[in-house]
């Protein structure tokens, strides 16, 4: 476990290891694949090399060294996520924020940038391992604020992380204040990414500053904003104890809605009837089944992904066996470069089987809703293993996609060449 944690970032907390984890189901046990490392989710030649290290007693610098090399072919920051996502301002990047998708930023606040346990599937991991430049973190909370003024077609700000659930309360006030200001009267929503309700659920419960923050989230109620907390709920096992659906219902009761999502993890939660059940447990609490992702492809997503075909089987297996409440879920959902690709299904086409996609987001606006088809590969798992059905060369948004990326690059080399970024 050592040699595969000089990689990828392990941390887990006493609920997670007395409650969750089923300590007569070891390895195979789900909560103990989603929380601790396993040799596998290295490549052969890596772990052998890791491993030797660790057994040698190598220095700290050298097993760090050897890490960092690994790390950085792992693909640390998937779907253009540092140069696509960062806006710039007089040239400079702004700190802390991602801004893909039109309507919607996402804040990740320096003081929440780790979480209360680590997910081993985490497509973030790359916040934890201590690459300064890898990481996304946003000090100022006013200068998410006045980048918000300009941006008047923004509707929603998404605190993430890490998890921004790890601060305290009057740390994460600081930063959501601001954005309650009349000034900013079209931001309608505010939701904050996180595991805690899984991981932690007495920072909603128990904890010092537990009622303030259920205060914060009816301060931005009463100021006419949605708060709306993304739960992460990755196994039906997470909703079960007392203290959870405890948790849950004290956030409802301050006034915010709960959206689930995860994921679809192999060795973890790769089965329709898991998710039907984790769906009717999230019905039964008030909570909102939202989306059922691909696993992204960074870190160890060769331990755990699962064929876009089989996935989109899983959720239509799960989706037969819910009544129209659960229904809310959407999936297979692939965050990938150009926007978040649903796999609608597999169907026959003019002859030829295709696998069926079309955009829930997408970076241009008029990319969305649109289906585009891709030929029936049953081994492949993400977008870019797909090839475009009929005998087209490419995907109709590829075109689009180069030129973002030219854009970019272009606006890039002007503020090299006329000194901006100085």
């Amino acid at each position: 476990m050592k040699a595969v944690a000089s990689v990828l970032p392990f941390r887990v907390n006493d609920y997670v290891l007395e409650e969750l984890i089923d300590w007569s189901d070891i390895p195979g046990d789900p909560m103990y694949q989603l929380t601790f490392p396993q040799p596998g989710m290295l490549r052969l030649t890596d772990y052998a090399r890791m491993l030797g290290l660790v057994r040698r007693g190598a220095s700290r610098a050298e097993i760090k060294t050897a890490a960092r090399r690994i790390q950085f072919t792992l693909n640390p920051h998937p779907a253009g996520q540092l140069e696509l996502n960062v806006p710039r301002v007089g040239g400079a990047p702004v700190p802390g924020i991602q801004h893909k998708y039109r309507e919607t930023v996402l804040f990740f606040p320096a003081a929440g940038q780790t979480c209360h346990t680590y997910c081993t599937y985490c497509f973030r991991w790359a916040q934890f391992v201590g690459i300064n430049e890898l990481r996304f973190a946003g000090r100022e909370s006013q200068a998410l604020a006045d980048y918000l003024r300009d941006q008047p077609q923004v509707t929603s700000v998404l605190f993430t992380g890490g998890d921004p659930l790890v601060m305290k309360t009057s740390v994460l006030r600081r930063y959501v204040e601001p954005l309650l200001d009349p000034s900013l009267e079209h931001v309608g929503s505010i939701r904050i990414g996180t595991k805690a309700l899984a991981y932690w659920p007495y920072r909603f419960v128990t904890d010092p500053d537990a009622d303030d923050l259920l205060r914060l989230f009816e301060d931005v109620r009463k100021a006419g904003k949605h708060i709306a907390v993304m739960a992460h709920y990755s196994h039906p096992r997470e909703l079960a104890p007392d203290i959870a659906q405890e948790a849950v219902k004290r956030v409802q009761d301050a006034g915010a809605t709960v959206r689930c999502q995860a994921p679809l993890i192999r060795r973890v939660n790769d089965s329709a009837d898991l998710w039907a059940d984790m769906w009717r447990r999230q019905v039964r609490l008030g909570a909102v089944p939202y989306y059922m992702f691909v696993e992204r492809d960074t870190g160890p997503k060769n331990y755990f992904e699962v064929p876009l075909v089989r996935a989109w089987e899983i959720f239509i297996g799960a989706y037969q066996q819910v009544s129209g409440l659960a229904r809310t879920a959407r999936g297979p959902s692939m965050s990938a470069t150009p926007g978040k690709v649903l796999v609608a299904g597999v169907a026959t086409v003019q002859g030829e089987d295709v696998i069926v996609l079309r955009f829930l987001q997408a970076r241009d606006p008029d990319w969305v809703g649109r289906p585009f088809f891709a030929k029936l590969d049953r081994d492949a798992t993400w977008l870019d293993d797909l090839t475009p059905a009929f005998g087209e060369k490419e995907f109709f948004f590829e075109p689009g996609l180069r030129e973002l990326d030219a854009a970019q690059r272009r606006v890039r080399m002007h503020e090299i060449e006329t000194g901006a970024l100085a």
